[in-house]
């Protein structure tokens, strides 16, 4: 039977949530290739197609390399295109997701966040999509399946705003596979919130326009100047839109989020589904007179330095804790927080910690012991394996 187009609440898996998503969004296109764990995403819609409740036109590639690509020219003709990937399948997009930038193309990607190999494996890890980092897409990490379906919503209507693909972000299993009750809000709601997808610049015999000509030096600057330009309004264009999402539909997240005491001797940083944990290890931790609290990172690209800056001034030491490695450099939001705050005045003392990499389970008992070490230590320049 066709879904309803009411508001419903369901009890979904992270994956299905996204898809539930994606379907009230609208997207014309969906160009798929599968790979675990983000197949039941795909599935999910392809199932929603033909039980009539989803008109869509799903293209089943031969590679992810060329899914990105047809998701290119789709978006270039003027419709809304969504596609998803996790892991391997990212990094054989890497190339078409410059491409994808360079065009202003406003697809929606979702990435379910897995171990790179080798060696190889299946677990949740953050390092697949943080690689792809320089590529021009904007990042929203997102904690469980409720938020990844709004980010969706909120993600096509700041993309479409801004002429920049987005990814929302979220991890394996401990989301993409987790049950829970999710609210999936009504179709008429939603076409309220999110009106078609209309660009002013698309390809179109009529319109003479055309794209993928070779340009001079002078041009090239200037487009990616004007692509830096629109990146920055990115913060103040989320939190706008992440404000009227709230209003209409009840649920906000900012691109940041405080959480705890409210002048906190340490913060906990984090992004992802380990903010869920941490969150519960505070209210813990602040039982016990802790004066602890939580800074959660949702947008990652930009990165909203200005408002990071604003969120710790005036809190002594922070402690990062992620799941992810770059090799060299050592936790990315570890080493990207300490050269957003550098310069700082009174800037707060900051732990790394590499507490969950490979999807190593990091329970409320294991960071409330990470912060007590922070609290009684002197921090180290490199991120640390604990």
């Amino acid at each position: 039977m066709p879904v309803t187009t009411d508001e419903q609440r369901i009890l979904l898996k992270g994956n299905h949530a996204v898809s539930y998503g994606v379907m009230r969004a609208r997207p014309q296109v969906i160009p798929i290739y599968p790979i675990t764990p983000q197949t039941p995403i795909v599935e999910k819609i392809t199932d929603l197609v033909l039980d009539g409740s989803f008109d869509t036109d799903i293209m089943t590639a031969e590679s992810e390399h060329s899914a990105m690509s047809a998701a290119i020219t789709a978006s270039l003709t003027g419709v809304r295109v969504f596609t998803a990937s996790a892991s391997q399948g990212v990094f054989l997009m890497h190339e078409m997701l410059h491409y994808a930038s360079g065009a202003r193309v406003p697809i929606v990607m979702a990435i379910v966040n897995r171990t790179l190999g080798s060696p190889w494996g299946f677990w949740p890890d953050q390092t697949d999509s943080l690689a792809q980092r320089d590529t021009g897409w904007i990042h929203i990490y997102t904690e469980s399946g409720q938020e990844s379906l709004d980010a969706v919503i909120q993600a096509y209507r700041l993309a479409e705003q801004v002429s920049l693909p987005a990814f929302i972000c979220h991890e394996a299993f401990y989301v993409s596979h987790a049950l829970e009750p999710v609210v999936v809000p009504s179709q008429e709601a939603v076409d309220e919130f999110l009106p078609p997808f209309d660009p002013e610049h698309r390809l179109d015999p009529l319109r003479k326009e055309s794209w993928g000509n070779v340009i001079n030096q002078e041009m090239f600057y200037r487009h990616r100047k004007d692509m830096s330009t629109d990146m920055d309004r990115v913060p103040d264009v989320l939190t706008q839109i992440d404000a009227e999402y709230k209003e209409k539909f009840g649920r906000g997240y900012g691109i940041l989020e405080r959480y705890g005491a409210d002048d906190p001797e340490i913060l906990l940083v984090g992004f992802g589904s380990m903010v869920g944990t941490m969150r519960e290890a505070v209210d813990g931790m602040l039982a016990k007179g802790m004066n602890v609290g939580l800074l959660k990172v949702r947008l990652f690209r930009p990165f909203p330095i200005y408002e990071l800056r604003e969120a710790v001034a005036g809190v002594p030491k922070l402690a990062v804790m992620e799941r992810n490695f770059s090799p060299g450099l050592g936790g990315i939001l570890h080493q990207e927080l300490k050269a957003a705050l550098y310069g700082m005045k009174d800037q707060p003392l900051l732990h790394g910690y590499l507490s969950g990499v490979g999807g190593m389970n990091v329970s409320v008992e294991r960071i409330e012991e990470l912060t007590r070490k922070a609290l009684a230590e002197d921090p180290v320049p490199e991120s640390v394996w604990l």
